[in-house]
């Protein structure tokens, strides 16, 4: 596994009979566990909510991995956020796979995700029995640190603590069982993971301008970079925080590029046994295969 530069967060469920999941540091030689370190954080969403990752950071200095590399899995990083909001049909030539003949629209379409509909990274994402339409959508998943109501543009990117990787898996044909919402297509049970780590925000940079990536068994489906956004981070934090109040820990899904499943003609959608790699320069690999729900 690549470590990108700098410490890197995690929440891991030790292997070991009845351990309960723990937050800290991934290294190259493992896990550096520090949730009994600190107590008054139950999990990362309190730490971000604190400020605090950089006080981890500082306690993991020199400190030996607790659990080596396959001792551990991985889990969602934030567990239990307050809100998943996700932005659709963000990147050029999105919008004209849908082929209905529309404009891009002046606002963002957005919906919302369950906790509950994600896996960690290595775990297996499950295509549900109620359809056989499980796709792809590789994504930068952005971690409010700092709320607020009617943020403006020009500060929001300074309410950002971290980011992550998001595969939006999604059920096409669920998508489409009601009028206008996606919210059953996007919200099965493990249908998508998020992950690894967090990577700590500390400068525009490591947003403005990054590659991204999908593969499925090796071969590349999207990619695209997100200077390309049609709606840039942080026009998507001030367009958010207008109607809601965003709170440390609170997830927005950024959008993902041209290249889903669905729109290769035939349809080429996850089977049981793929394997998908999301990736984006600084942030890392997010790898999950597909099995059938049991």
């Amino acid at each position: 596994m690549t470590l990108p530069a700098g410490v890197v967060f995690a929440t891991v469920q030790p292997s070991e009979d009845g351990a309960q999941p723990v937050y800290g540091c991934v290294t190259h030689a493992g896990f550096v566990a520090l949730s009994d370190t600190f107590p008054q954080w139950p999990t990362l969403r309190e730490v971000i909510e604190a400020g605090a990752l950089q006080t981890l950071a500082q306690a993991a200095q020199g400190k030996a991995a607790d659990l080596p590399h396959g001792a551990f899995r991985y889990l969602p990083p934030v567990p239990a956020p307050e809100k998943i909001i996700c932005v659709g049909v963000n990147f050029p030539a999105r919008n004209e796979e849908y082929g209905d003949g529309q404009e891009a629209p002046p606002n963002m379409s957005l919906f919302i995700r369950f906790p509950r509909s994600f896996v960690g990274h290595d775990a297996p994402i499950i295509r549900p029995r109620a359809s056989e339409q499980l796709d792809y959508e590789g994504e930068i998943v952005v971690v409010i640190g700092k709320g607020g109501r009617h943020i403006p543009q020009d500060e929001a990117l300074s309410h950002i603590a971290a980011l992550s990787l998001c595969n939006e898996g999604t059920l096409r044909d669920w998508v489409r069982h009601a009028k206008f919402n996606v919210t059953q297509g996007k919200n099965f049970d493990n249908s998508g993971a998020m992950g690894p780590w967090l990577v700590p925000f500390t400068n525009a940079a490591q947003i403005a301008d990054i590659r991204l990536t999908t593969t499925v068994n090796g071969e590349l489906r999207q990619d695209d970079r997100t200077s390309r956004m049609l709606f840039p981070v942080a026009r998507q934090i001030a367009y958010i925080s207008t109607f809601t109040t965003l709170v440390p820990g609170d997830i927005i899904v950024t959008g993902t590029p041209t290249g889903a499943g669905a729109r290769f003609d035939p349809p080429r959608f996850l089977k049981p046994g793929d394997v998908i790699e999301i990736s984006a320069e600084g942030i890392g690999t997010l790898r999950n295969t597909v099995e059938d729900e049991q």
